[in-house]
């Protein structure tokens, strides 16, 4: 089982999430973060005043799957519909997951999914 965990621009949310339900791939939770990368945040003008926003609104989605090939395609297809082609459109993060519960049933692993 993998875990991937995707950092993108709120904007890009819907169409992240529009393919990959299409993709069969349905479960997910998503979270409002803040955070800055190479960009070092950015200044802004707010009633004549600059001020700097250091931490920059993300949205990250996390998505556990059962098979190497699911995370490929999910990872597939976030790359194709977050990208903007500038500064700050995310990050990707693929990790192993050992174990997953069910709380409800106490089902296990792929039966958890």
């Amino acid at each position: 089982m993998k875990k991937i965990e995707a950092i993108i621009k709120p904007f890009k949310l819907e169409e992240v999430k529009d393919a990959l339900v299409e993709a069969g791939i349905e479960g997910m939770t998503v979270s409002e973060v803040k955070g800055y990368g190479r960009q070092q945040g950015h200044t802004e003008l707010y009633r004549g005043a600059e001020y700097v926003v250091e931490f920059i609104p993300k949205v990250k989605i996390d998505i556990v799957v059962s098979t190497d090939e699911y995370a490929q395609r999910a990872v597939e297809i976030i790359k194709e519909h977050a990208i903007t082609g500038k500064i700050g459109d995310g990050k990707i993060f693929v990790s192993d997951i050992s174990n997953v519960i069910r709380i409800r049933t106490g089902e296990e692993d792929e039966e958890a999914l």
